[in-house]
């Protein structure tokens, strides 16, 4: 479902895309300058699992969560592309400004969103050497890094936010990091395990219980993708 919010910035994504429009010779619309980072073109990947064979998550969440909360955070992030485009020197700060926040916003939900998808899908075993490792080597061990993603989990419960495993290039190892909203991520750190806390990820069927949402999370971890983002993102020379 479309949040109230998203519905604000769309509407100043359009608005933007309307003031920003530069004049060409004789009052028309001149051609906006086209690179990589205006093309617009995004378009949403499918779920890399059935969503019928998750355990204690329900396809029609799944499928709304994918169809609706993903896929409408591309569609934006494509018209705010498609409005920075129209950017000139005249174009009021407030409008740059808005449509910057607007596209980080955006992105890292479309990015977020992904990663989530990808790390769910399995059936929350197998967790590879190499993340036990690092798991060990942050907390002291596997299970006191478990209560503590499920403490910030079910911090976040009736709000909304992400609760993520990033590998931090900074210190160096994995830490645990919480994401009150799609822009307060790590800044120098990739996601290794991502989990969804906004209701939208949960509430068609478990109202209000983030805790029975988090251990039906549990239970469909893709730990073999985490050990792939943990393989490439974990030995990047020169960090």
């Amino acid at each position: 479902m479309t949040t109230r919010r998203e519905i604000l910035v769309g509407s100043l994504v359009l608005g933007g895309a309307a003031v920003a429009q530069p004049a060409g010779k004789g009052g028309g619309i001149a051609a906006p300058a086209r690179g990589d980072a205006f093309l617009g073109k995004h378009t949403p990947k499918p779920l890399p699992f059935d969503p019928k064979k998750l355990t204690g998550i329900s396809e029609k969440l799944i499928v709304s969560h994918h169809d609706k909360n993903y896929a409408g955070a591309v569609k934006n992030l494509n018209q705010v592309e498609e409005a920075l485009a129209q950017i000139t020197p005249d174009t009021p700060g407030f409008t740059v400004s808005g449509l910057e926040a607007a596209k980080l916003k955006f992105t890292n939900s479309m990015i977020l969103h992904e990663m989530y998808f990808q790390n769910l899908g399995g059936d929350g075993h197998g967790v590879g050497s190499a993340t036990e490792k690092a798991l060990v080597q942050a907390y002291g061990s596997h299970a006191r890094w478990e209560k503590l993603f499920l403490a910030l989990g079910n911090s976040l419960g009736g709000g909304s936010g992400w609760a993520i495993l990033d590998w931090d290039f900074h210190a160096r190892g994995a830490r645990i990091y919480w994401a009150g909203d799609h822009t307060t991520a790590l800044a120098f750190g990739a996601p290794l395990l991502v989990m969804d806390m906004y209701e939208h990820a949960y509430a068609m069927d478990y109202g209000a219980s983030a805790k029975d949402y988090i251990d039906a999370f549990f239970k469909n971890i893709n730990w073999p993708e985490v050990d792939r983002r943990l393989a490439a993102w974990g030995n990047v020379p020169g960090q």
